[in-house]
């Protein structure tokens, strides 16, 4: 399977450690092995995306196992859904790849399938592509999948914006999408760290139209943390934003840190 040109749409070649369209648009392979397909005039910001710290406390606090749970969960929901000759998948807002190369090692235990990562964030994709060279990673929009009409056979979308009819477009009639949301409870000690009054997130059932729900569930289990990686969690998370540097000082000399986990994970298949 080929990528889209983020400009005009057409298919593009690779050759020459470069991808190219018929209309001569090119995107460098970087050294590292990922493509960058997000053109100047898409971005919002000079860089888009969570910032090096952001990934770098993300990558140590994933890195020490304490969403392991939810890593194995999708993972095995997606080789238990897909048909027995998949040709692609892609997970969206894939970050440094964590979950990504997780699916990936679980599919390639039945079947060949090329899985593709996608993330705005330039510095996240660079470090996913160094780590798991087995997997296609891409700097590029959700919002403009750089995909052809009907070429994946599942989506995973864990926290990332993306439209429904831009899944609806690039996912094959009986494919899937796999969603992580936060439920009602997660991290919710970690806020009453930030904020004076903590509101549960609100449970919301989202519907993506040109698809039918067929699973709904929660993940649900507690965390006993050392400071440094309490620290990691709140910096990888947008409560972060409002912090106060005592705050952030604070959970680093806590010996142990509580919190809860609540994941909301949801499976739609395309009509």
């Amino acid at each position: 399977m080929s990528y889209q040109c983020p400009l005009c749409f057409q298919p593009l070649d690779f050759a020459n450690q470069q991808w190219r369209c018929e209309n001569n648009h090119q995107f460098d392979r970087a050294k590292e092995g990922y493509v960058n397909l997000m053109p100047v005039q898409h971005k919002r910001s000079k860089q888009p995306g969570d910032s090096a710290e952001m990934m770098q406390a993300r990558r140590a606090f994933l890195d020490g196992g304490y969403y392991q749970p939810l890593q194995q969960r999708v993972a095995e929901l997606l080789a238990s859904t897909l048909p027995i000759e998949p040709q692609a998948l892609l997970d969206i807002g894939c970050g440094e790849g964590y979950y990504t190369a997780a699916v990936a090692a679980r599919l390639s235990q039945e079947r060949t399938v090329a899985v593709y990562g996608l993330d705005v964030a330039k510095v996240a994709i660079r470090s996913a592509a160094k780590r798991y060279p087995t997997v296609s990673f891409c700097v590029a929009s959700s919002h403009r999948l750089p995909f052809a009409d009907a070429s994946l056979d599942a989506v995973l979308r864990i926290y990332a914006p993306c439209k429904a009819e831009e899944l609806a477009r690039v996912v094959k009639p009986g494919g899937v999408v796999v969603t992580v949301s936060p439920g009602p409870r997660h991290l919710y000690q970690l806020k009453q760290q930030v904020y004076q009054e903590v509101q549960l997130h609100a449970e919301h059932d989202e519907q993506l139209e040109g698809f039918s729900c067929e699973l709904a569930e929660s993940l649900a289990y507690p965390m006993a943390l050392p400071g440094e990686q309490a620290a990691n969690l709140l910096q990888m998370t947008p409560f972060a934003w409002r912090a106060s540097p005592e705050v952030q000082q604070g959970l680093l000399d806590m010996a142990t840190f509580a919190c809860e986990t609540d994941f909301a994970i949801r499976l739609y298949r395309r009509g």
